[in-house]
């Protein structure tokens, strides 16, 4: 599923959850920052590891999740 080398999966780091570049920080922490108000300015800020392209790297990979999630028929 994950095209993106921006986004590491490790089975012993954050419970398997998709993180960027292997650091400890979450696909999901980026999104529920953005989801919050925080601004992409607000976030580089706060993690100075964090570039521009991880958080669209997120969004990108939190798009392509929803696309394969299956639609139950009404």
């Amino acid at each position: 599923m994950n095209q993106n080398p921006a986004i590491t999966i490790e089975p012993g780091k954050r419970g398997g959850k998709p993180c960027i570049r292997g650091l400890r920080i979450t696909v999901y922490d980026i999104l529920e920052y953005l989801a919050s108000g925080m601004t992409e300015e607000q976030i580089l800020a706060d993690f100075p590891d964090i570039t521009r392209d991880d958080i669209r790297a997120c969004l990108t990979f939190a798009a392509d999740r929803e696309r394969r999630l299956v639609s139950l028929p009404p």
